[in-house]
């Protein structure tokens, strides 16, 4: 047997655009399923759904999954047709754009975290066939045969959009037991599933893999992969949430913006934010603090500004505050740290205040 190519990742617990939530929000609501009852306990907050950039942790999207599948168990393949190409967005175009489907599938494996799977998927061609598995091992029990459903609708879905024809399927099966009703998986599928069986896995020729597909330009899929590393890049390489509050802070005015705000603009809930940043071992509080140190001592350095209009520069209503604050972060106040700097330039708040270089302002050690 001989593996297309290795995913990405072998997880589900990256990252993901908000288009998936949008998408079952829509489909839970077409079943009379009321907004609040699908985002309950996921942290999302409704305003950013219509936000196109605005990213959710996949942990938020698997409570939304969670909830739909309690008021509707067997709808994983209603839902996961609706997935189309289009629904993934710069990736979505890569596959349509792709020369062959051999190419399409490497394409999405080797960028599955652009995807919203939950399901670890391989393509292992074997003999004559062309294996998609589907590896649920890693997922809480109760949403397997919902999301097994999901994303293997949605493979099909996706792939009969690229091809001419039919998707050549030979089999299908899932591991949990049958619904009542079918109809939906034959039709989606082509055949009717085996339920029961030992895998979540399509079986189709292996011969698809080498059609050409009929919206394939070479000029588009370049553009298409460079956009989808740019995204992986970012994605992979940004440490959380402590560094994009970070970087927002860095690039305020005057702090002007509070938490609220600046949850907001990383499209996320203030306490879902506080939670995040609680898990990197920081808060909210802490990063400003850490920013506004830093901006702190390059206004002082500069020998120029009074410490009323530092004060101002970030963000305190009156000098008072600005010096307890500086007290707090280095021990000293603004005007004693100004004078050590002139006596000798470049001296660190360490040496002034007989403290460790490794103290964080705030006083935490770390």
């Amino acid at each position: 047997m001989t593996s297309l190519a290795e995913p990405a990742v072998r997880h589900w617990d990256f990252p993901r655009g908000i288009a998936s939530v949008a998408l079952l929000l829509r489909f839970g609501a077409e079943h009379g399923i009321p907004l609040d009852a699908l985002l309950a306990g996921s942290e999302i907050d409704a305003g950013i759904l219509a936000d196109p950039v605005a990213e959710v942790d996949a942990r938020q999207e698997l409570t939304v999954v969670r909830n739909l599948a309690h008021r509707l168990p067997h709808a994983g393949v209603a839902a996961g047709r609706r997935y189309h190409a289009t629904t993934f967005g710069v990736l979505g175009y890569a596959f349509l754009s792709a020369a062959t489907l051999q190419d399409a599938i490497t394409t999405a494996l080797r960028y599955l975290d652009l995807s919203f799977a939950f399901t670890a998927p391989s393509a292992v061609i074997d003999g004559d066939r062309l294996v998609l598995a589907l590896d649920t091992t890693s997922l809480p029990a109760d949403v397997v045969p919902f999301l097994a459903e999901r994303d293997l609708a949605a493979i099909h879905t996706v792939v009969g959009e690229l091809l001419t024809g039919a998707v050549p399927v030979l089999g299908v099966d899932f591991a949990h037991s049958p619904p009542e009703d079918v109809r939906e998986h034959e039709e989606v599928f082509g055949v009717r599933p085996r339920f029961g069986a030992g895998a979540d896995q399509s079986v189709v020729d292996v011969a698809v893999l080498a059609e050409a597909l009929r919206l394939a330009s070479p000029e588009t899929t370049a553009v298409c992969e460079e956009q989808c590393r740019a995204l992986a890049e970012r994605r992979r390489e940004s440490p959380g949430a402590a560094r994009e509050v970070r970087r927002l802070l860095e690039s305020s005015d005057r702090f002007e913006h509070g938490m609220p705000a600046v949850a907001r603009a990383l499209g996320t809930s203030p306490r879902t934010l506080r939670r995040r940043l609680a898990s990197s071992g920081t808060s909210y509080q802490a990063l400003l603090d850490e920013v506004r140190a830093k901006r702190a001592v390059a206004l002082l350095s500069r020998g120029d500004l009074s410490v009323e209009a530092v004060a101002e520069r970030l963000g305190f209503a009156e000098a008072a505050s600005f010096i307890h604050a500086f007290r707090r972060w280095f021990g000293v106040t603004p005007s004693r740290y100004g004078r050590a700097e002139v006596v000798s330039p470049g001296l660190s708040p360490a040496s002034v205040t007989g403290r460790t270089s490794g103290t964080r302002p705030g006083g935490d050690q770390p």
